[in-house]
């Protein structure tokens, strides 16, 4: 199955990670640091799926979130938080995200989320 994945991580060491991995699993990747690049590269979509940290340095992964539901329904949402707290992950789920992984994350867990690439 052939699936664009947009990552939005501020961290630039977690973001390249997070790219060579999702790459070497067989999908396309663009990435962002920030919220606003974020929802810049969303106009070069449509995406399957949105890998985002919940805190960026100019907003929040809810916002990017809630934009590419807006903009794909069935768009697979994931959080990458160091917010954990189940008060945490209900605000993640009202706001679209259909997971919501804990950092340092396990590469196994976002793995057995996305569906297998061709």
């Amino acid at each position: 199955m052939y699936m664009r994945i947009l990552v939005v991580e501020d961290h630039e060491h977690t973001r390249h990670v997070l790219m060579r991995l999702l790459r070497r699993w067989g999908f396309d990747v663009a990435s962002a640091p920030t919220l606003q690049n974020g929802l810049s590269v969303l106009e070069a979509g449509p995406f399957d799926a949105i890998v985002s940290d919940i805190a960026l340095p100019d907003g929040t992964g809810y916002a990017l979130v809630r934009e590419a539901k807006r903009r794909w329904k069935n768009v697979l949402a994931i959080a990458l938080s160091g917010y954990s707290l189940p008060g945490d992950v209900s605000i993640g789920r009202l706001s679209g995200f259909d997971y919501h992984l804990a950092k340092p994350v396990d590469c196994q867990q976002l793995r057995s989320i996305l569906p297998a690439a061709a």
